[in-house]
């Protein structure tokens, strides 16, 4: 007597409510992705993962020269110029690979998109965690600068791992974003690097945001890496330095919401991807 043929069974609804458990089930894919991004990063360059110091290292350099040297900007409280300036490096270039490496990744896995079935918010949140990578990587320089000048640490670094929580929110919420706009409009690869270098321009990495007029730093704060920016300082260097808090959580309400918005918008076209792409 043969045995049954199992039953498929067809549920509407049923594949959106187990998408969010099968990110879980494909933690396998992501670890790969990650790793795999990793590996292609710093391979066959000459001095390997040096690159993930070099970069903020010597942009930190230009920035303490024309900023602190040239125009002769404040720092804040007692910091030396290269920390303020570095403190705000680390969130920038995190933010900016980030962005940068999301908007590409459904473009750069295209091959795996159109063939297999696989939550795609895989995909973007495995670039973010590449771009993690340099994060951590980069902050030996700040312990290297911190020790150079003798700058102890507050009770405030305690708070850090919030502020790279909100960062890291930032990062994922824009790159989900523009990797779903990019599939649809490829004019986006152009527009992206306009984003980041406008982004440096007008975010206060290379000065403090307190130089900003009273009246216009709640308008200032509707850019999201303000926020990030002020509390990466408030938490690194501590003493004198004051957060103002209004823009900050302008800041984290706007954090919040472009990652709901992202995320939603991500989903709402990862159905057409593979037909796209």
């Amino acid at each position: 007597m043969t045995e049954p043929l199992p039953e498929l069974v067809i549920e509407a609804g049923r594949t959106e409510a187990q998408y969010w458990r099968d990110l879980w089930r494909y933690r396998e894919l992501f670890y790969f992705l990650a790793w795999r991004d990793v590996l292609v990063r710093y391979k066959q360059t000459a001095i390997g993962v040096a690159w993930a110091l070099i970069r903020p290292f010597l942009t930190m350099v230009v920035f303490s020269i024309v900023f602190g040297r040239l125009a002769n900007l404040p720092s804040e409280g007692d910091a030396p110029y290269p920390i303020l300036v570095f403190a705000a490096m680390l969130p920038w270039q995190f933010f900016a690979s980030a962005l940068t490496e999301c908007s590409n990744s459904l473009i750069i896995n295209s091959n795996l998109v159109s063939k297999v079935y696989f939550p795609r918010l895989v995909v973007p949140t495995s670039a973010v965690i590449v771009s993690f990578v340099d994060f951590l990587i980069s902050g030996l320089i700040l312990l290297g600068l911190m020790a150079w000048y003798d700058a102890l640490p507050s009770w405030r670094i305690a708070t850090l791992p919030l502020f790279i929580m909100i960062a890291f929110a930032a990062a994922m919420g824009a790159g989900l974003w523009l990797a779903a706009l990019n599939v649809q409009y490829r004019d986006f690869r152009y527009i992206v690097p306009f984003i980041v270098q406008f982004g440096l321009y007008i975010s206060p990495v290379g000065f403090s945001s307190s130089i900003v007029p009273d009246q216009w730093r709640l308008l200032y704060a509707l850019n999201p890496m303000v926020g990030v920016i002020d509390g990466f300082r408030w938490a690194i260097i501590g003493g004198d330095v004051q957060l103002f808090w209004p823009g900050f959580l302008l800041s984290l309400l706007l954090v919040i919401f472009v990652l709901v918005t992202g995320t939603m918008y991500f989903r709402h076209m990862e159905r057409s991807f593979a037909d796209i792409i």
